[in-house]
């Protein structure tokens, strides 16, 4: 339930703001617990809770989580407290449910509770590798230096997906131009040369004969195609649905030809980047890996994750059990040996993530690049097999005709 409430501060202050609770002897108990003496205190029963249905149903972007993450660091470091920072954050934000979230957060840390505690309620906002690298920010003192190390590994993040997006607009644009322009030939400018074929009678040559059959099996079985394709479609959703399907294809994902090596790359530089994060500020090695494993979403990356974890535990490190799997590339079992015999394991992590993100971006360049004229000269190609169809069948029917 949700109370606003009125209450004086430990030196006379009055105060008005909203907190959860079970029920009103529960929210009396935060209030009183948290040093307010408390003047009054009602229930909030709106007849619509819009807030609540926007946190539960809107995604909240990463670029909101990375503006508050750097502001309440500026906050902090300014001297303000954490429960006003929150307030002066909640007020200037416009998502309507990351500003509830904020809400709920001030109020459980009016009621005693840390900030990581807060933030581990609302796992939509704030996943499990945010808040418990909050916990270890507090634990070490240096809460603002945390909060500004998570918006930097957040922004190279969206920057990553963001470039993988834009360099894949531009085929995918293409190829749904060559779509649209193969349906047009085949269902509305076929057919009107068909009928002038037929009206004169005579022998069309093969690659017009080849044409035509091929555009009138399409307009009979077109419909049945497009229902079969979207069938495999569903399946083949389905199948990857399972713990057996998804496994298949994510290793499909880090084997197949160009892509391949390019999201293993990926894979490899999002798991140093989280480790030497969590290892900056502090969280021991047993639990950083497994906050890389929750965070990667591919079964084949997270299995040789899981068995570098199991044989760290007993005692064997990170780069001797990263060796013994080929998904880890030598430059990363090199430099992971360095930094573990040096003491600089944070630093090496970050400098191998940053080649592997080097050398992702440049892969993903190259094979775009060579996708875009692949697609033109297919496009070309086809476009030009119809036309050439065409135009001999015409000059075949004006020599037919002129004997």
């Amino acid at each position: 339930m949700d109370f606003q409430y009125i209450a004086y501060t430990s030196d006379r202050k009055l105060v008005k703001g909203k907190l959860s609770a079970t029920d009103e002897a529960a929210a009396a108990s935060l209030l009183n617990y948290g040093g307010y003496q408390l003047v009054s205190l009602k229930t909030i029963t709106p007849f619509l809770n819009t807030g609540s249905l926007a946190g539960r149903f809107s995604r909240i972007k990463p670029r909101e989580i990375i503006m508050f993450s750097r502001q309440l660091a500026l906050l902090l470091e300014s001297g303000t407290d954490i429960v006003t920072s929150l307030e002066l954050l909640q007020s200037q934000i416009t998502h309507r449910g990351f500003k509830t979230i904020l809400g709920r957060v001030a109020s459980d840390i009016r009621g005693g509770t840390s900030l990581s505690t807060a933030m581990s309620k609302h796992p939509r906002a704030f996943p499990e590798m945010y808040h418990r690298t909050i916990s270890a920010g507090e634990q070490g003192g240096n809460l603002e230096v945390v909060l500004r190390q998570m918006s930097d590994y957040m922004e190279r993040s969206v920057l990553t997906e963001k470039k993988v997006k834009n360099a894949l607009s531009y085929p995918l644009m293409l190829a749904g131009v060559a779509i649209v322009v193969v349906i047009i030939i085949v269902a509305f400018v076929m057919p009107n040369f068909v009928d002038l074929y037929s009206t004169f009678g005579v022998e069309l040559p093969m690659a017009t004969q080849l044409l035509i059959d091929g555009s009138e099996w399409l307009i009979a079985y077109g419909l049945f195609l497009l229902l079969a394709a979207l069938a495999a479609g569903i399946l083949g959703f389905i199948y990857v649905r399972t713990p057996a399907g998804k496994y298949q294809f994510d290793k499909l994902m880090l084997t197949a030809p160009v892509i391949g090596r390019i999201n293993v790359l990926s894979e490899l530089a999002r798991a140093c980047r989280t480790m030497s994060l969590l290892f900056k500020v502090g969280l021991p090695l047993p639990e950083i890996m497994s906050l890389v494993i929750h965070g990667s979403n591919n079964k084949v990356m997270v299995e040789a994750l899981t068995g570098v974890q199991q044989e760290l535990i007993r005692g064997q490190g990170l780069s001797k059990p990263m060796a013994q799997n080929k998904l880890f590339l030598p430059l990363m079992v090199q430099m992971v040996g360095v930094g573990e015999e040096t003491g600089n394991l944070d630093n090496t992590l970050t400098t191998v993530a940053q080649s592997y993100e080097v050398e992702a971006d440049d892969r993903t360049s190259s094979a775009v690049g060579l996708i875009q004229p692949a697609m033109i000269i297919i496009i070309a190609v086809v476009i030009g097999f119809i036309a050439v169809s065409l135009l001999s069948a015409m000059y075949s029917i004006y020599g037919q005709i002129d004997v």
